[in-house]
């Protein structure tokens, strides 16, 4: 549970801090625009978090400069003719308004068809849509799950499926609970796999440590591959506050 949240400033930059019962301070850099995050244990102080991030800055300007040239979606309308993305592929969306239930149809290969009961905003097409991307993602799930807990000899308590604005996937060890990215759904099933892995192979190694590299490059060789294509993906539009 977090006990403290303050900011800081390192050579200009913003730092936000958060004190948790933990054991290791973690960095990270979040998208969209490179804010950066330190989660430290209780016992450290701010001036030994300064030192970490001095240490990290040249990283810490990579990964905003990266966020910065990422391709960047505008916000949704939900209107004919946009673009939306599916397993990868990314399809023209055609609102049709009928009498029948409000549902998500591929009509072709480059078709995604909202169909609505009468006339529906924006946000309620959206809703229906993203109501759609959880279903399918249920629906695929399972079978990566129950392939990589038999491989890894490991057994995940549930998983579930939720908006997530800066990670793709998180592990409850404790709990031993897989949280998945509903922006997954739009995403190749080979990076969908890749998560569904790496979210388990936490229940084997807690933290991003060699053991755990050895153990995605043990069993998904090109796993690199695979998280390139999740960070280079355009970012989805949101109203990214915190």
């Amino acid at each position: 549970m977090s006990t403290e949240k303050v900011e800081i400033r390192v050579s200009g930059q913003a730092v936000h801090i958060i004190r948790k019962d933990i054991k290791n301070l973690h960095l990270g850099v979040y998208p969209p625009n490179g804010r950066v995050r330190v989660a430290a244990p209780l016992r450290v102080s701010d001036d030994a978090v300064r030192l970490a991030v001095i240490g990290k800055l040249g990283w810490i300007k990579r990964q905003q400069a990266r966020f910065k040239a990422q391709a960047r979606q505008s916000d949704r309308e939900m209107v004919s003719g946009e673009s939306h993305y599916y397993l990868g592929r990314r399809y023209r969306l055609r609102i049709v308004e009928g009498n029948g239930p409000s549902q998500v149809v591929l009509r072709s290969r480059s078709t995604l068809e909202i169909q609505t009961h009468g006339e529906y905003s924006a946000k309620k097409r959206e809703q229906v849509l993203l109501r759609w991307y959880r279903e399918r993602l249920r629906e695929l799930v399972p079978p990566l799950m129950a392939k990589w807990e038999a491989i890894l000899d490991i057994r995940a308590a549930a998983f579930g499926i939720r908006k997530m604005k800066t990670k793709w996937g998180t592990c409850n060890v404790t709990a031993r609970r897989i949280w998945l990215n509903l922006e997954l759904a739009k995403k190749p099933v080979r990076c969908l796999e890749y998560i569904v892995l790496h979210e388990l192979a936490h229940l084997i190694e807690r933290h991003h440590s060699e053991s755990f590299i050895v153990l995605l490059d043990r069993h998904l060789p090109h796993w690199r591959h695979h998280r390139k294509i999740l960070n280079e993906a355009p970012l989805g539009h949101a109203d990214w506050t915190y």
